[in-house]
This record gives C-alpha cells, sequence and structure tokens, in this order.
C-alpha cells in the first residue's frame, strides 16, 4: 500500500488539498515557482493543485510534501477533529485511491490514526504510478485474492493469494497489477515524524 495513499484518509472532500498545501507553501515563506523547481514540478502545476483544479497524483503530492517538509500524516492531520470510533461499516469507509484504483481507508475520519488499514483494490493494469514513492514508515499487507507485482526497491516480486510483504516505506516502491484478474490486499501502515 503506497503511503501517501493511506495519509489521504482523513478528507472526505478532497478539494482542502490545495488550501492546505497553499498555506504550508506560504508558511515557509517559498514562491510557488521555489517550490515547483524544488520539486521538479511546474509553477503552474503548483497554482492548479492549489487553486484545487486538479486532484494530485500520489507521487506528485509526495514530491511537495517533501519539499514542504511535512509527512503525509502530519499534513492530512492538521485542523481535523479525533474521533474515537471503533467500528466502521462499508459505507463509512473513505476511498483514497485515485483512477481505477480503489482503496478503502478504515478509520478514515480519526485523524488520531497510528496506523492506516487499507482494503486495496486493484483492477487489471492499475497500479500506485509509474513513479515509485518514499516515505517515513514501515508497512505490510497481506494479499487476500489475486495478484500483485510489488517493486521495493531493485526487487521485484509477483504475490499470489495468501502471500504478504513488509518493509522500510523509505526504500522507493510500487504496486502494479499486470494480470487479467482483480486484486485485494488487506494492509496497514504506520507514520515516524
Amino acid at each position: 500500500m503506497p503511503a501517501l495513499i493511506f495519509a489521504l484518509m482523513v478528507f472526505e472532500n478532497m478539494k482542502i488539498i490545495g488550501r492546505k498545501l497553499k498555506a504550508l507553501r506560504k508558511d515557509r515563506e517559498m514562491t510557488q515557482k521555489e517550490l515547483a523547481n524544488n520539486a521538479g514540478l511546474t509553477a503552474g502545476m503548483i497554482s492548479i493543485m492549489e487553486a484545487d483544479k486538479v486532484s494530485p497524483s500520489v507521487a506528485t503530492l509526495m514530491k511537495v510534501l517533501s519539499v514542504l517538509n511535512v509527512s503525509p500524516m502530519e499534513f492530512f492531520q492538521q485542523d481535523n477533529p479525533v474521533h474515537k470510533r471503533v467500528f466502521f461499516d462499508e459505507d463509512e469507509l473513505v476511498d483514497i485511491g485515485s483512477g481505477d484504483l480503489v482503496l478503502k481507508l478504515v478509520g478514515g475520519k480519526n485523524a488520531g490514526c497510528e496506523i492506516g488499514l487499507l482494503k486495496e483494490t486493484y483492477p487489471p493494469g492499475a497500479d500506485t504510478g509509474s513513479k515509485m514513492i518514499s516515505f517515513e514508515g514501515e508497512e505490510g499487507g497481506f494479499v487476500i485474492k489475486g495478484q500483485i507485482e510489488v517493486t521495493i526497491g531493485d526487487q521485484t516480486k509477483v504475490l499470489k493469494s495468501g502471500q504478504a510483504y513488509y518493509f522500510d516505506t523509505k526504500i522507493p516502491h510500487r504496486f502494479r497489477n499486470r494480470s487479467k484478474r482483480v486484486c485485494q490486499i488487506v494492509s496497514a501502515s504506520t507514520y515516524h515524524e
């Protein structure tokens, strides 16, 4: 499970990402151009992200947060109330995926979560993005249906139902379904400051 995806947990309305990015950038006294250059993006991309005219990919948002020196958990917990819920119905799980990738987060409204628990659904051809991502933390998961190609650093393996993974998320990683069947994973991630 890709990291930033976990971090997207605390929003029901993704339209707050831009406002928060803009506030963080200004707090750090950076121009859009400076942020863009340091993140390997264009100033135009930063501008439309801040205006909430585009939902950034996981990889793009990770780059921007890295330049702003903010962990995904910290970014998404800011200004969010903590709820002490312990049970969640299927329709209460927040889908933080993008494109064909469906990522249902348990406890997405609970900003006090120390771990992110996800039910991930990868249709054939779905992946976490063309670029590998990394962040502070650890992640583990079980393939419960189908198969998934997992790349962690220079290691790649196709995991099948019943197999699992666990790794330090500082190591660049990527998940993709190259099969013709849907893959489902249950994963958990932690984050460290």
